[in-house]
């Protein structure tokens, strides 16, 4: 029997409103910082009430939560339309993801003034590169076609992978700006180095190609159901993600 009162909302424009609160918390997370961005101005921003934000997540941290997981699924979906056929291409469009995206550079170059707090709560509880359990997955598929180098394991590949995106980038952050890398060129750089550092510059037959493609793709797919999946929680869905 339906419950009297104000009539139930409909889905879609529940989540239409949610992400309509979700653009205006990532407009002033960039213009004024996470820490100085109250949930009075992205009411105001959004043009909804209050209580309507509230209505979808109980506390500021979680609607920036909300906001980091949909900037995560708009990333790998980026990723997963560009098709990158082997680790080179996924290493440069991933990359060159994160740095056209400005939340999400702002993140993994721990930009105070963006995130403040919160990107050091985030820190504490997982990495900023949340390559998933998937990757040691897809790593060990290129290893079995002859890919990777047979001298490193599975935690060093990743170890050495994280170096050099990490190292990179942040190197960048630290240079004077007059003498930074391009950042097309320093895409190129790291795709190039992580190939180099973790790979075994074999020549692929045409099957092993085809199959670190697939291999390639199938671990975008993998990242991107379940980033769809951790945003659907945040947005309301009944369902627990772990």
């Amino acid at each position: 029997m339906a419950r009297v009162g104000r009539p139930p909302q409909d889905p879609a424009r529940q989540l239409e409103r949610a992400h309509r609160i979700l653009d205006a918390a990532a407009e002033l997370c960039l213009r004024w910082g996470y820490d100085k961005t109250t949930i009075d101005d992205v009411a105001r921003q959004a043009d909804v009430a209050k209580g309507t934000i509230y209505l979808h997540w109980k506390t500021r941290e979680l609607l920036f939560a909300a906001l980091i997981r949909r900037e995560r699924v708009l990333l790998m979906r980026e990723v997963r339309e560009s098709a990158p056929a082997d680790l080179r291409e996924l290493l440069r469009e991933l990359v060159g993801g994160l740095l056209r995206r400005p939340l999400m550079r702002a993140l993994i170059l721990d930009d105070s003034e963006v995130f403040g707090k919160l990107s050091r709560q985030k820190k504490s509880s997982q990495t900023t590169l949340d390559l998933g359990a998937a990757f040691g997955t897809y790593l060990g598929e290129l290893a079995g076609r002859g890919v990777l180098r047979s001298d490193l394991t599975p935690a060093e590949h990743l170890a050495t992978l994280a170096s050099v995106i990490y190292g990179f980038l942040f190197t960048q952050k630290m240079m004077p700006e007059q003498i930074r890398t391009p950042e097309d060129r320093l895409v190129e750089l790291v795709a190039d180095t992580g190939v180099r550092a973790m790979g075994t510059g074999a020549t692929l037959s045409d099957d092993d190609a085809r199959a670190v493609r697939l291999a390639t793709l199938g671990y975008l797919d993998t990242m991107e159901e379940i980033a769809q999946r951790k945003l659907a929680v945040s947005l309301g869905a009944k369902e627990r993600v772990t």
